[in-house]
């Protein structure tokens, strides 16, 4: 099975999570101060995105929907 996801955007992410732990990752247009694992590991990939790294295309939003949709029908029977 072949890598989902390239060294170097794993890379990306670890920095990114090194940041947050230091209190020096901000988002991107508030400038806000990010505290938030979901959120660094959220910038990390989309900043490995934007430079051309392997990583798998964010899922769109009808893909989400259909998604959560099958979980609650699972869920109640």
């Amino acid at each position: 099975m072949p890598r989902r996801y390239s060294r170097a955007s794993q890379q990306a992410v670890k920095r990114t999570m090194h940041e947050r732990k230091e209190g020096t990752l901000r988002s991107g247009r508030s400038g806000k101060k990010v505290t938030s694992r979901k959120q660094a590991i959220a910038i990390g990939l989309s900043e490995a995105r934007r430079a051309g790294k392997k990583v798998p295309a964010r899922r769109t939003t009808a893909a989400r929907r259909k998604r959560s949709a099958a979980r609650r029908r699972r869920a109640h029977g």
